[in-house]
């Protein structure tokens, strides 16, 4: 049986995510304390040989006070107006307050577009590296003012999963107002903090319902989402309350009794499949049987046209689908058919046509990426 690690590996690479609860008071505003405390922590990280990267949510939250806003808008031209606000003033917090601790800071918007589209994937993998190497402390958040709600990355726990898939990080580090997981939701009758969940656990009967506070758009369940992803490409995560960051992230190790963490459920995989699994923006969905479901997680094989029982969406051969079975999502990956000529063939086989035996592979073993099953 393992143990909980006591402390963060060895010139690790981290990545820590801070949520909007997080740094802003009870008033709305940004809370500068905050602010100070998480900024001394990393400057600290640094000198003992952590490579460290922000998620920093609380843009939109800065936004409202200027915008004499009292509570965060559901109007997309809104909450785009606030972040366009609110942006500038959170950076400046963060670069102010890095600089008292001789930390240099780089600013880094994202959009889906910049990780769902693989040549632009490539471009920020390889910007982050030469941050990186310059001993900057980037600090990303998602560029809200353009995000749209067809195509965005939805929250800043997913964000920080893909950020850490970006820069293969060794720990995510999630912030949040809440002490980890709990068996159910603190405060109710029995319910109990969960310090540890090695590789392999099931989180199927936690409760992590909940939408989060009034600023922020996340809840547990994102969280623990996330940590799934980024334990299933071997990052080790921990959930924690903010309130707890001196403890867990300065020189004295991390604490057992803080927060939740994860160990990694898989080892660091190849960039193109993490793209394919959790960045990538799917065109189309082709379903499958049971027998091809199987085949594919279990015996590690190509999906071939014989376990193709439909599909839903239009797109041309090349395109990124989701691979789903009876009991859901199973895969990512490259189609090498347009979505007409798999028609073309279910029409042709539900009238008795026998099928070829020639066919290439629909998505090839080289071209596909295992999803991991998400909690929640």
């Amino acid at each position: 049986m393992s143990a909980r690690p006591t402390a963060l590996p060895e010139g690790s690479r981290v990545v820590i995510k801070v949520g909007s609860s997080s740094l802003t008071r009870d008033d709305g505003g940004l809370d500068l304390n905050r602010i100070d405390v998480l900024a001394k922590l990393v400057a600290g990280m640094r000198r003992r040989g952590h490579d460290v990267v922000l998620v920093s949510s609380g843009a939109v939250a800065a936004g409202l006070p200027p915008l004499g806003i009292e509570r965060r808008p559901d109007d997309l031209s809104m909450l785009a107006a606030a972040a366009s606000v609110g942006q500038s003033h959170l950076m400046a917090r963060w670069q102010a307050a890095m600089s008292n601790y001789g930390v240099v800071v780089a600013q880094v918007l994202l959009t889906a577009q910049d990780v769902a589209v693989r040549s632009h994937y490539r471009t920020v993998r390889a910007t982050f590296d030469t941050l990186l190497g310059l001993g900057t402390v980037p600090i990303i958040n998602e560029n809200d003012a353009v995000a749209t709600t067809e195509f965005n990355l939805g929250d800043n726990d997913h964000l920080a999963a893909l950020v850490a898939h970006l820069v293969t990080a060794d720990v995510l580090v999630l912030l949040t107002d809440v002490d980890g997981m709990w068996t159910a939701r603190p405060g109710t009758p029995g319910a109990e903090p969960i310090r540890y969940v090695p590789g392999g656990a099931s989180l199927a009967e936690v409760d992590v319902t909940g939408s989060g506070s009034a600023l922020g758009t996340g809840g547990m369940r994102t969280k623990a989402q996330a940590a799934t992803i980024a334990c299933a490409s071997g990052t080790a995560t921990i959930i924690a309350s903010a309130d707890d960051a001196a403890r867990l992230l300065g020189p004295g190790g991390v604490p057992g009794d803080l927060g939740t963490w994860f160990d990694p459920t898989g080892p660091h995989r190849p960039s193109r499949r993490l793209w394919m699994a959790h960045a990538s923006r799917v065109e189309g969905r082709v379903l499958i049987d049971a027998g091809a479901a199987q085949a594919l997680t279990v015996g590690k094989k190509s999906l071939l046209l014989p376990g193709v029982v439909g599909i839903t969406g239009e797109f041309e051969s090349g395109a990124v689908v989701e691979v789903v079975g009876p009991a859901g999502p199973v895969a990512r990956g490259i189609c090498r058919y347009a979505s007409v000529e798999i028609e073309e063939v279910l029409d042709a086989r539900s009238g008795g046509a026998p099928m070829p035996d020639h066919l290439a592979p629909v998505v090839h073993r080289d071209d596909l990426a295992e999803l991991p099953r998400l909690a929640g």
